[in-house]
C-alpha cells in the first residue's frame, strides 16, 4: 500500500483512516507510535504484524482525557488521579486495572491491566478527538529496532505496511515514556522516562524502580520490559564516564573498519579523530543526548561500513536514568573497557 504523510491541516483524513481500522503512525513529545483503533481487534492484530512484535507484548493505549480513561478502567485510585492531574498530557504512562471485557486480550496481552498515556502533542490528541476512539500507539519501528523520533524514521521501517504518517517534525524527548504501575498496592516504575522518580515522589510519597527480569514465559506488564529493544545492526558499546577517550580513539584507529563515534560536542572537539571515526553529535548535556540517542543509532544503522558504535554514558539519575536504561538495552550490556578492548 502507499504510505501516505499527513500534513498540518489533515488530521481529519488520518483520523477516517483509523476509523476504517487502518494504521496510522502519529508523533508524541517522546517518540512516534503506531496507532490504531484500540477497540477495533482486528486492526490492532495488524499493529503487531506490521512492527512484527511478539503477540504477548502489551500495548500502551492512548488518550486525550481522563474521562476517556474511565471508559476503561475499572477504577482510578486517588493517587493515580493526582498524577493524571500533575503530569498529563506528559511522559506519564499509568497502569490501570481494567474492567472486564472492557478491552481485547491482543490490547493487554491477556493481563487483566492496560496503560493509559495522555501525550503532550496536539496534532495526536485532535486526531484521537476526530477518530473518537482511543489508540493503541508502540513504537511505529520494526520491533527491536531504535524507537522513531521523526516522520522519516517511521517511512524507512514501515513504509507500504501502513497508510499513512502524521508528521509533526523531530520528537522533543527523544526516549519513550515512563511507566508507572498503579495497578498494585505499592507504586512501581517499570520503564524510565522523561518524568522521574524524584518527580513522581513529590506528588505521591515513595514508589519503587523495577528490578525484576522477566522469564520466558511470562507476560510483561510493560513494553521493553522482556525482549531486545533499540538495538542497530552494529555492536553498541557504553563508554563510562571514567573511560579516557583518547583510548577510545586510538581503539577505533586500530579497527578494520568504520566505528560510529557518539558522544557531546566538547568530546568530539578534543579529539583528533582518525578516517574510520564516523561522528555524531549527542548536543550539550544530557538532554540533547536523550533527544538524539536514536536519530543516531538509526544514521550509523544505515551505513554498512559502520560495525560498531562507541556512545557516551551520562549519570544514571533523573532523565539520565532513562537516556542509560535504553543505551544499555541498545548495547545488550556490552561496555568499552569491558568488552571492545582486548
Amino acid at each position: 500500500m502507499d504510505t501516505k504523510i499527513f500534513r498540518h491541516g489533515e488530521i481529519a483524513q488520518a483520523a477516517a483512516a483509523i476509523k476504517r481500522g487502518e494504521l496510522v503512525a502519529f508523533p508524541t513529545e517522546t517518540v512516534y507510535g503506531l496507532g490504531a483503533d484500540a477497540t477495533n481487534e482486528k486492526a490492532v492484530k495488524n499493529v503487531y504484524l506490521a512492527k512484527g512484535r511478539p503477540s504477548d507484548n502489551p500495548l500502551i493505549v492512548h488518550v486525550n482525557s481522563i474521562a476517556m480513561v474511565k471508559e476503561y478502567a475499572a477504577e482510578i485510585p486517588d493517587n493515580a488521579r493526582k498524577l493524571m492531574d500533575a503530569f498529563w498530557p506528559g511522559s506519564l504512562t499509568i497502569i490501570l486495572k481494567i474492567k472486564k471485557g472492557a478491552l481485547s486480550k491482543t490490547v493487554t496481552g491477556g493481563l487483566k491491566t492496560v496503560a493509559f498515556r495522555y501525550p503532550d502533542c496536539q496534532p495526536t490528541l485532535d486526531l484521537i478527538e476526530e477518530a473518537g476512539v482511543p489508540m493503541v500507539g508502540p513504537s511505529a519501528n520494526t520491533s527491536g529496532k531504535p524507537s522513531p523520533t521523526t516522520a522519516q524514521h517511521v517511512y524507512h521501517d514501515l513504509h507500504g505496511k501502513i497508510s499513512g504518517i502524521v508528521d509533526n517534525g523531530p520528537t522533543r524527548v527523544g526516549v519513550e515514556s515512563t511507566v508507572l504501575d498503579m495497578s498494585t498496592d505499592h507504586p512501581v516504575i517499570l520503564r524510565p522516562g522523561a518524568v522521574t522518580k524524584k518527580d513522581i515522589e513529590k506528588v505521591i510519597g515513595s514508589i519503587d524502580l523495577n528490578h525484576h527480569k522477566v522469564g520466558k514465559n511470562e507476560t510483561p506488564k510493560a513494553p521493553g520490559m522482556k525482549y531486545k529493544h533499540y538495538a542497530p545492526k552494529a555492536q553498541v558499546y557504553i563508554v563510562d564516564e571514567d573511560t579516557d577517550w583518547d583510548k577510545v580513539v586510538e581503539w577505533i584507529r586500530q579497527q578494520p573498519f568504520d566505528v560510529g563515534m557518539m558522544a557531546e560536542e566538547k568530546v568530539l572537539q578534543q579529539e583528533v579523530l582518525p578516517m574510520n571515526a564516523i561522528q555524531f553529535s549527542l548536543g550539550k548535556n544530557v538532554q540533547d543526548a536523550s533527544a538524539r540517542l536514536f536519530d543516531g543509532l538509526r544514521q550509523f544503522d544505515d551505513q554498512p561500513n559502520v560495525k560498531a558504535i562507541v556512545t557516551q554514558a551520562f549519570p544514571a539519575h533523573d532523565l539520565g536514568g532513562a537516556y542509560m536504561n535504553r543505551l544499555n538495552k541498545s548495547a545488550g550490556g556490552m561496555h568499552f573497557d569491558r568488552n571492545a578492548v582486548k
